[in-house]
């Protein structure tokens, strides 16, 4: 059956032509302008997008959810008429800003109309057009007499002034109207990234960051990228995350003069002359090297206003005390088979990304199959049990928004034919980190990689080379890197119990201690499973991030969660309350879920899921260890 975007509720009014606007059924009925066309409708692709609300789908595909989106883009080209002569004032909205009428006509700048939906009206606006291969494949709009923005909907991601790159050197500015500062002072490389700099305080801001697989194949050749953003803590967050996907080897910095905040106050208080100076000036990012002390005294400055930075919490409080996790450390982790360390080490990293926004790389050939390890996640984000049985399982709406919110967070690396080495799953890590921005990093277990290697090298020359390379990979890229470590055989205590191991227990070589700047073991008695699980954190390298000592947390069986409890025994609900509300599961994916539109996020399960398995999913029979 052919569906119309009437089916939508979608009253495109007779309208006619490719782009038509139209009111938005989603939102327009509840604002105070109500009458505003806020959605724009692709006659030709049958897609539809609401500027104000972010609705979204298609005629032939039905309503879109964020998935759909991740998995498999379509993107829409705007229509955009490149001006012959720059409108008059426009030319005087831009020498007020220092840039002259030949940029403004080189870059095809123009005036037109627009909806911006922080006016919930259409306005007349400043139209950038972002060219790729020499056609316009998006549009930033800013309002003229106000300070509002939006991109063109439904529009491919990239740098503004992708095509104006060239040479060996690549400049990136953090605003349009920087990079055409830039383009002022004689510098003709030079680009913008299109959504600005993420907040200080975000959490959720790698999505800012797709543009880079859209531009990644013309980025890939330049030998120096120096970072020209702005000098605030989001310029800061900005340069920092590109430095770590672009590859700090080749990263510059610049430090704006006088107290300037940009290239574009550098222009104007100081001229285009300045402006180069700035660039040409620029300072290799602080890799692993030698440095001169008046290259880090600003840092030596801040350590000191703000005190020395720890690592991020671990979501349980008491382990807090002990143990936080540092961008850039490697964490061996170790204890007795089945004591639960890969257990433990999972529920941690979940608990980094519901209240940090991290996302994770994963080599664990042990948890195989990796759609078992994957509902096991399911059940630590939720706090709910996949299987059936009592108490209530997982709903079907909650599995699709809990695969939604561990498909932007969690990234597996699984075994080929052949195993990886520690070289092959640094260079999986670095590919990760160009395209995801992950943050943390798990090798479980160290045993399952292909340790192959020369004859005349000794087991502990071995050991000593790979964990360098694995810390110096973490620290390059500001990844935390866990490594987990099966201890030898142990001999029994006289009680038949097993004494708690130390990185020392690991086979090979006392530089499982040595090099890692953390050490914890798990360790649990077999026999009592009402004691709980004991957190040996047996080494913290930095004072600010813990110290040695024992925690003593509760393994939940029904959802694989590690709980605290109170002195009166029971979970403290305030701190579960807590973690619970830190969730941010996609509402319309559940929406969209439970009204037979799963939309094709895992393609076929969602679907299923929705319109077959009324309430559950069919229980596989799978069994814990």
């Amino acid at each position: 059956m052919n569906r119309t975007f009437t089916d939508f509720g979608i009253d495109l009014r007779g309208g006619s032509g490719v782009e038509v606007l139209a009111t938005c059924p989603e939102c327009s009925s509840s604002r105070k302008k109500k009458n505003v066309k806020c959605l724009s409708a692709n006659t030709e692709k049958g897609l539809w997008n609401c500027h104000h609300c972010g609705w979204s789908g298609s005629v032939f595909q039905g309503i879109r959810t964020q998935s759909d989106a991740v998995k498999r883009p379509i993107y829409t080209r705007p229509a955009y008429e490149v001006p012959e002569k720059a409108d008059e004032r426009l030319v005087e909205w831009f020498a007020a800003r220092g840039i002259p009428r030949e940029i403004v006509e080189r870059n095809k700048i123009s005036l037109g109309i627009a909806y911006m939906p922080q006016e919930e009206d259409r306005i007349e606006c400043i139209q950038f057009p972002f060219m790729k291969g020499g056609e316009v494949v998006n549009i930033k709009y800013r309002g003229l007499a106000s300070k509002c923005f939006r991109q063109a909907s439904g529009a491919e991601k990239i740098l503004y002034g992708l095509d104006n790159l060239g040479g060996d050197t690549a400049v990136i500015v953090e605003g349009e109207i920087d990079a055409l500062s830039v383009q002022v002072a004689g510098i003709s490389s030079v680009c913008s990234v299109p959504d600005g700099a993420p907040s200080p305080s975000a959490k959720e801001y790698a999505a800012k960051f797709d543009f880079l697989d859209n531009c990644k194949g013309v980025l890939d050749g330049f030998r120096r990228i120096v970072l020209a953003v702005d000098a605030d803590e989001p310029g800061r967050k900005l340069a920092c995350e590109l430095s770590r996907r672009l590859g700090p080897e080749r990263c510059l910095r610049v430090n704006w003069q006088d107290q300037c905040k940009d290239a574009n106050d550098v222009l104007l208080r100081l001229g285009p002359s300045a402006v180069a100076d700035a660039i040409e000036r620029a300072t290799p990012w602080p890799i692993a090297g030698v440095f001169e002390v008046g290259d880090l005294a600003e840092d030596v400055i801040s350590l000191y206003l703000r005190g020395l930075p720890g690592g991020v919490a671990t979501g349980w409080k008491t382990i807090d005390h002990h143990y936080t996790v540092k961008p850039g450390e490697i964490t061996v982790v170790t204890g007795v088979p089945a004591h639960g360390k890969s257990t433990w080490l999972d529920a941690l990293i979940v608990n980094l990304a519901v209240e940090h926004g991290w996302r994770f790389g994963i080599f664990s050939p042990e948890n195989m199959p990796t759609e078992r390890h994957i509902a096991s996640l399911v059940e630590k984000y939720t706090g709910k049990p996949f299987r059936s049985g009592p108490p209530q399982r997982l709903t079907s709406v909650e599995v699709v928004q809990a695969l939604e919110w561990l498909h932007r967070h969690f990234y597996m690396t699984v075994h080929g034919e052949e195993a990886l080495t520690v070289d092959a799953i640094i260079e999986k890590a670095r590919g990760m980190v160009v395209r995801y921005g992950i943050n943390g990093f798990v090798v479980d277990p160290w045993n399952e990689i292909d340790h192959s290697r020369p004859a005349a090298l000794s087991e502990t020359e071995y050991i000593s080379q790979s964990l360098t390379k694995i810390r110096k990979f973490g620290r390059t890229y500001g990844v935390h890197m866990w490594v987990v470590a099966h201890p030898m055989k142990l001999r029994r205590n006289l009680d038949g119990s097993y004494p708690v191991p130390t990185p020392y227990d690991v086979s090979g070589s006392a530089h499982w201690r040595n090099k890692a700047d953390n050490c914890i073991c798990v360790w649990r008695d077999l026999e009592d499973d009402a004691r709980g699980s004991d957190i040996h954190v047996q080494k913290v390298r930095f004072r600010e991030v813990g110290r040695v000592g024992v925690v003593t947390l509760h393994w939940n069986g029904l959802n694989g969660r590690y709980e605290e409890r109170n002195e009166g025994g029971r979970v403290d609900e305030r701190r579960q309350a807590g973690r619970a509300a830190g969730r941010n599961g996609t509402a319309k994916a559940a929406q969209a879920c439970a009204g037979g539109e799963a939309g094709g996020f895992v393609e076929g399960v969602g679907r299923n899921l929705a319109l077959g398995y009324s309430d559950g999913v069919r229980d596989h029979g799978a069994e814990e260890d």
